[in-house]
This record gives structure tokens, C-alpha cells and sequence, in this order.
């Protein structure tokens, strides 16, 4: 367990630190305006921004891993609550804050914005996990198993599903998925209203011009190349001029207007191109070795509730990092959703810390209870209060 929380921190610290690199090189000619003055660029305003966030972040992830992530299971349920509260306040006036048709944001223009489907993430996690702790005997019925906590994730993802953000909605569904599986739920119960989920997003899809045209560029990158494609041809391109060690930190052409959100969603493509294959390779190794580290400690968790929230944790960071190599890559069809760690986005990085500093707290306490199980044989362990 100390060698697994080790190697996490030590995967995070590195992604952490390529992503600082990373968005100041790419977004160092990027102009905020043109006046008489001259322009005005937004390098340095990005990479100061991200390190406040991170420093945040990093406060939060040094109280999660210190605080024994046992307590949060009384606070679960408010903050669930809280989080479907924030969520409605996307579409107050004056207090959310819309872009490009969707209400993802809470805050005012010029001003820092706070994305409360991420605080939705970690509290649904929180939720399911303290759920299955306290009804894990009852996990394979109906009702306990399936139609109540069916209710709540259905009012969470309806939620960011109206924002709209499809890509939220699901990540998020498959993650509760998994946990529900991970707590006992029987999967006759969780295929029908998986299916109905596929079934809904899929005549959503259908119903949304916008989405559609993603999809068919996807099927078809070379005859919308120009259109709903350039942005995944463009960070094709960017990949493929990269070559195995890159053209320079901080050569890269792809980045001067071609591919469109580098800094955000797609930084991976910026990753490829000014440092090559081999960077790419390491950061999707550091996202396999943080993913195995997490399952690791979710196996060796001395508690049932320790173990659903190391596995939805796990299950988030990969799936994200996943489904936006996914994306840039062209082997999925184009969702913006950043990348952890790397990507410039403050909400998603705290939460993205916060997570790693929970899955601390229960390698800690996991180890903790090594030598109390240990020091009598004829003791019952953990495992078996649980049983």
C-alpha cells in the first residue's frame, strides 16, 4: 500500500508538472485582444490562473489525505444535496454563466467560474459508496439495490444532462455502473435501465444537429475535414508532424490557430507535436500506473465504503483520461472533456486532486490496520466485520 500511494503521488506530480509546461507553451501566443497598445497575450494569464487553482487543489489534497475518509459518510448526503442545489443555480440569472448555448458555470464574466457537475462527481461517488457500505447485504434486491439508488443518480445526471453536457452525463453513468456492480447489484437489474440510458442518448443524438455532425465526421474524418472535423483532423495532423521526439518545446505550428481549445481539451495533440510520441506514450503510462495503483488500494482497503470509493475515484480519473485520448486520437467522436491533470480547468483539477488525496487517506488507513490485524491471530480482521 505505501509503495501504491507512492507511485500515485508520484504519476499526479509528474502530470501536474508537464500540464504547467505544457499550457504556457501553448497558449503563449494566444491574444486576448488587440487595442493601440498593441496585443495583449494570454500565456502567462493561463499558467497563473492554473497554478492558483493548483495550489488550491493541492490544499485540498493535503486535507483529504490527512482527514479519515471514514467521516465523510455522515456528510455524504448534504453534500450531494449542496451539489444538486449548485446545479440548479447554472440557470439563475446573474448567478450562472453560459457559453457557447450550454450553463455549465457558476460566476460572472471576468471573473473566476466555479463547475459544479465536478463537486457533482466526487459527491455522487461519496453518496453510492457510503450507500453500498450501509446496505451491502441488501445490494442484490430491487429495491436497495437498483430502484433507490437508480433515483438519485437519475436526478444528478438529469441535471448535467440539461446543461447540456453529454460527456459529463456519460462518464458519470458508467462510473455509478460500476460501483453499483463492485457493491453487489445484480446485473439483470442494471442491464434494462442501462439500455433505456443507451436507447435515450442514443435519440438525443439523433435530435441534435450539432452532436450528429460530430458523429458523422467521426465515420467520415476525410469528407469533413473542413467542417465538424477540422478540430480532430487538425490535432491528427499535430500528432502525426510530431514524430518520435517532437519539434520543440514550444515549436509547434498546430497551436497558432489550427486546432481550436489546444489548451483545454485537446493538449494532448500540443503534446504530441512539440514533444513526440515518446511524451504520449509516458503520460498514457502514467494514467495506466495511477489507474493501477487506485485498484490496488480499492482491493486492499480495510472497509467496504473504502473500497466502492477508491473504485469510483479510480474508475472517473482513468475514464476521463481515457475518453479524451480517446477523442483526440480519433478513436472516439469529439466530446470536450479536459484532461487530468494537464488540461486548463481549476474546478476539474481540484476535484481531480482532492480524489487522489481521498484514495491517500484510504491506503493510509488501509495500512494502518495492518498490524492490529496482524498482532493477534486468533482475532478476526477487517474483512470479517464485513462479511
Amino acid at each position: 500500500m505505501k509503495w501504491a500511494a507512492s507511485i500515485l503521488i508520484f504519476c499526479v506530480a509528474v502530470l501536474i508538472g508537464m500540464g504547467m509546461v505544457m499550457l504556457y507553451s501553448s497558449s503563449m501566443n494566444m491574444e486576448a485582444n488587440k487595442s493601440a497598445a498593441g496585443a495583449h497575450y494570454l500565456g502567462a494569464y493561463y499558467l497563473l490562473s492554473q497554478l492558483a487553482w493548483c495550489g488550491l487543489g493541492l490544499i485540498c489534497f493535503v486535507v483529504a489525505a490527512c482527514t479519515d475518509y471514514r467521516r465523510l459518510k455522515r456528510i455524504s448526503p448534504w453534500l450531494l444535496g449542496l451539489s444538486a442545489f449548485l446545479l440548479l443555480l447554472v440557470f439563475a440569472p446573474f448567478i450562472g454563466y453560459a457559453t457557447k448555448g450550454a450553463h455549465r458555470w457558476i460566476g460572472r464574466s471576468g471573473l473566476p467560474h466555479f463547475q459544479p457537475s465536478e463537486l457533482a462527481k466526487l459527491a455522487l461517488i461519496l453518496f453510492l459508496a457510503a450507500y453500498g457500505d450501509r446496505y451491502q447485504r441488501q445490494m442484490a434486491g430491487f429495491k436497495k439495490g437498483l430502484a433507490i439508488p437508480g433515483a438519485v443518480i437519475a436526478l444528478v445526471l438529469g441535471l448535467i444532462f440539461i446543461e447540456p453536457d453529454r460527456g459529463c452525463t456519460i462518464l458519470l453513468a458508467t462510473v455509478c455502473g460500476v460501483m453499483l456492480i463492485v457493491a453487489g447489484a445484480r446485473l439483470t437489474y442494471l442491464i434494462p435501465p442501462a439500455a433505456l440510458l443507451v436507447g435515450g442518448l442514443a435519440i438525443s443524438f439523433l435530435h441534435d444537429p450539432m452532436r450528429m455532425r460530430r458523429i458523422m465526421a467521426w465515420v467520415h474524418p476525410e469528407e469533413n475535414k473542413e467542417g465538424a472535423g477540422y478540430q480532430v483532423y487538425q490535432a491528427m495532423i499535430a500528432l502525426g508532424s510530431g514524430g518520435w521526439f517532437g519539434l520543440g518545446l514550444g515549436n509547434g505550428r498546430q497551436k497558432m490557430g489550427f486546432v481550436p481549445e489546444h489548451h483545454t481539451d485537446f493538449i494532448f495533440s500540443i503534446i504530441g507535436e512539440e514533444l513526440g510520441l515518446v511524451a504520449t506514450m509516458a503520460v498514457v503510462l502514467l494514467f495506466v500506473a495511477l489507474v493501477i495503483c487506485g485498484v490496488v488500494i480499492a482491493r486492499r482497503s480495510c472497509d467496504a465504503f473504502g473500497l466502492l470509493l477508491a473504485t469510483g475515484l479510480t474508475f472517473m480519473i482513468g475514464l476521463q483520461a481515457f475518453i479524451n485520448i480517446g477523442v483526440v486520437t480519433s478513436v472516439l467522436p469529439n466530446k470536450g472533456m479536459p484532461l487530468p491533470f494537464i488540461s486548463y480547468g481549476g474546478s476539474n483539477l481540484v476535484l481531480m486532486l482532492v480524489s487522489v488525496g481521498l484514495l491517500v487517506s484510504i491506503s493510509r488507513y488501509a495500512m494502518e490496520a495492518v498490524p492490529k490485524r496482524s498482532s493477534n491471530p486468533f482475532e478476526p480482521g477487517p474483512e470479517a466485520a464485513h462479511a
